[in-house]
């Protein structure tokens, strides 16, 4: 059969594809066996162009030729056996390494490009939490010695189900596209199993959500009334003067915290003199003196409302890909902290004192209230539900467990350095340490001022994202689909706010939130799930012995012991 512009030599006797192995290829032209060695030595995929028929016969207007005899000959081929065969499984589709060159597109791949810096970087990004800033408190808890203990176990413990979650795709994979480890969980254990996933990584998100609400509460309130403070005070009489160069004059003891203290006080306190921040604050002031700003902006009962108006509005967004261009903000807070605590530490020295004759002075190498420890780690090495969608595109798969690890210790390192410097140089008594340690600085401090201020920005931008995660999980178990309606969205949001408003209002403690909510999760994300799922698959396999089931079973047990601690340092701590 002979097309126009081909010969009957070149279109009969050169057949595009025969059954069996013995097709007869196209001779090749130089410029497709450039394209095909390019294509080789490149990390690109190549996707084949629509073909035109109806071009190959159409010459363009300056008298030039547009394909040379040869890929017109390819071309009609094509048409031809598609003709015959129009199914698009056909096995008379022309292979790829037939069709001429200038049918491909070369293409960037979009999955299996990323580097083990950045699977490193994204991993230990993702763990640096809110979390940094109890540290020295959860440090505290456990006791000096015991706390650094417990820093190194629990990275390694949640390490190990970290990885069982990372492997847990590989012997089902091949059934269909695993996304997330519930699909794994459900794999394995059934409905209940991905249910259960959810719902434990729901609770982990809503504990994210809630310390947010009292962290922006806590930053909104602190940078406002710093900026008030400095615009009214040429009209207030400062009643004090603290000296400026005294180790001492950046950090103070908040009230709760020096009724724990002895009767001798360690140090001279003279910290606890009121700034101009304290007095447009009004602190020690009855509530029939407070001025009209006072009354209305206050940390407590206002101000988590007030924070409404500034929130609400981004969470209902449908899709939050313009918060995830803020994300460098995070390693920027992170980074200003850690420089934060370093200069504050070179400035105060060390105040570490293990006599324990000394009462308010002294430093417990190991304290009962370690379980607050514990539970503040869970949640602060908390990975798992998002740790395969990390290590997807690793260019190089082999190296996800080496990368998972190095970017654990780095983690730890991260926690340990924060938690031990600032607890080791903390120049008051170690009970004055707060749960978040920027409430241990004076107001006016213009370090922390920055800190408030970064941390306030990053928060905002990562609320909206984490209200995100939480309404795709909930609404694709409890829906199917990541969007029924405005109206399910509106309501969802309206609830997660009521509820985070609730513990703004009522329960301002994050290291309790953090301890109750990381414990909670851990029970089955952390410990009991990676656990199950990793003695099923070594059950189904004839791989089990008895050794691996009680090494895991008391894997579950510990998490199980974690959360019930919880209970028993309530009042305590």
């Amino acid at each position: 059969m002979d097309t126009p512009g081909t010969s009957a030599e070149e279109d009969d006797r050169s057949p595009l594809f025969t059954q069996g192995n013995n097709a007869t290829q196209l001779p090749r032209n130089p410029t497709q066996d450039s394209v095909k060695k390019k294509l080789q030595k490149s990390e690109s995929f190549t996707v084949r162009k629509p073909v035109h028929y109806h071009s190959i016969n159409t010459s363009p207007n300056d008298g030039s030729t547009q394909y040379d005899d040869r890929t017109v000959a390819a071309i009609n081929r094509y048409k031809y056996y598609a003709r015959l065969d129009p199914q698009s499984n056909s096995s008379l589709l022309m292979p790829d390494h037939v069709v001429p060159s200038q049918f491909f597109l070369i293409m960037s791949k979009p999955e299996g490009e990323q580097s083990s810096i950045t699977t490193i970087f994204a991993l230990w990004n993702t763990m640096m939490g809110t979390s940094l800033l109890s540290m020295p408190w959860a440090l505290g808890q456990a006791g000096f010695t015991f706390g650094i203990l417990w820093l190194v176990v629990m990275a390694g413990l949640t390490l190990y189900t970290s990885y069982r979650v990372m492997h847990s795709v590989e012997g089902i994979e091949s059934s269909g596209d695993v996304l997330e480890f519930s699909d794994v969980c459900k794999y394995y254990l059934g409905r209940w199993g991905e249910v259960s996933s959810v719902i434990f990584s729901l609770s982990a998100l809503l504990g994210a959500m809630i310390v947010y609400w009292v962290l922006m509460s806590n930053f909104l309130y602190n940078t406002v009334t710093f900026i008030y403070a400095q615009i009214n005070a040429a009209n207030t009489t400062y009643p004090a003067v603290i000296n400026a160069t005294s180790h001492m004059s950046d950090v103070y003891c908040p009230s709760p915290a020096m009724e724990k203290l002895g009767p001798a006080q360690p140090y001279n306190i003279t910290t606890e003199i009121p700034s101009m921040f304290d007095i447009v604050a009004g602190k020690g002031v009855s509530d029939d003196q407070k001025t009209t700003f006072q009354k209305v902006w206050d940390k407590t009962t206002t101000v988590p409302l007030f924070l409404i108006i500034i929130v609400v509005p981004l969470i209902n967004f449908k899709s939050p890909t313009f918060f995830t261009k803020f994300n460098a903000l995070g390693t920027f807070s992170v980074a200003y902290l850690v420089v934060f605590v370093t200069v504050k530490a070179a400035r105060w020295g060390f105040h570490l004192d293990f006599n324990s004759q000394h009462y308010n002075t002294y430093v417990p190498e190991i304290r009962s209230l370690f379980p607050n420890l514990t539970g503040t780690l869970a949640l602060a090495y908390f990975i798992h539900n998002c740790v395969l969608s990390i290590v997807r595109n690793q260019k190089y798969p082999q190296n996800n467990g080496r990368d998972l690890t190095i970017a654990y210790v780095c983690v730890m390192i991260t926690y340990t350095f924060v938690g031990v410097i600032f607890y080791s140089s903390f120049p008051l008594s170690k009970k004055c340490i707060e749960d978040n340690l920027l409430d241990n600085f004076r107001h006016d401090d213009i370090m922390s001022f920055v800190a408030r201020l970064c941390l306030l920005f990053q928060m905002v931008t990562v609320f909206p994202m984490i209200s995100y995660i939480f309404r795709l999980q909930f609404m694709h178990t409890v829906f199917g689909t990541v969007y029924p309606s405005f109206k399910h969205v509106a309501v969802l949001n309206l609830l997660l706010v009521g509820v985070c408003l609730l513990f703004a209002i009522f329960l301002p403690r994050i290291g309790t939130i953090i301890r109750f909510s990381g414990a909670f999760c851990g029970v089955a994300y952390v410990f009991a799930l990676p656990s199950l799922v990793y003695v099923l698959s070594l059950w189904r396999s004839g791989k089990l012995t008895w050794l691996i089931l009680i090494a895991h079973g008391f894997l579950i047990l510990l998490g199980l012991a974690n959360f019930i601690g919880q209970f028993f340092t309530m009042n305590a701590s």
